[in-house]
């Protein structure tokens, strides 16, 4: 009997349609519950809704924050490279002056040096000068006392030398008493 119902059904109902039977479609139903579903939904999708919101405005504060933050890191990043452009600056300019303040030192250091060694150069070549001409002369005193040794001899004689020696003695004599 079933397979006979079914059958009479299939041939009523051949192929596709619209049924508007409003009962045999259950809108009826269909919109009772999604009636329900927005009734009491409307709280659980509203506090959805919500939190969503809520986080989401949580999130943009903390971006401002960040962003804050990130431009407070900025401003002073630029501060302390300012101040460091100022240091090496003042450190360049403290380098450069110690600089020229050396090389005055050595370039008077150096002259002082010039001039010692040139006072010291002096003083050895009148040094020098003193010894050769102390050499020179002893050689006219050797040389001259040599000439006058021959001359005297060539001079001398017999006589004049027993009267060199008699005189001399009797000084010697005075002086014993």
């Amino acid at each position: 009997m079933l397979n006979i119902n079914l059958l009479s059904v299939i041939a009523k109902h051949e192929g596709f349609g619209i049924n508007t039977d409003i009962l045999e479609t259950n809108i009826l139903n269909l919109v009772v519950v999604i009636g329900v579903l927005i009734y009491y939904g409307k709280s659980l999708i509203s506090d959805i809704i919500n939190s969503r919101k809520a986080a989401i405005l949580r999130n943009l504060e903390d971006a401002e924050t960040r962003f804050k933050q990130a431009a407070d890191n900025l401003s002073f990043a630029k501060d302390q490279l300012q101040k460091a452009k100022i240091k090496s600056e003042q450190i360049r300019s403290q380098g450069l002056a110690i600089a020229k303040q050396a090389a005055s030192k050595l370039i008077t250091s150096t002259e002082n040096d010039i001039k010692r060694l040139k006072e010291t150069t002096l003083y050895i070549i009148k040094l020098e000068e003193e010894k050769c001409l102390a050499e020179v002369l002893n050689k006219l005193n050797d040389l001259a006392f040599t000439k006058a040794i021959e001359k005297i001899k060539q001079n001398l004689n017999s006589n004049i030398q027993k009267k060199i020696v008699f005189q001399n003695t009797e000084k010697l004599s005075v002086f014993k008493k």
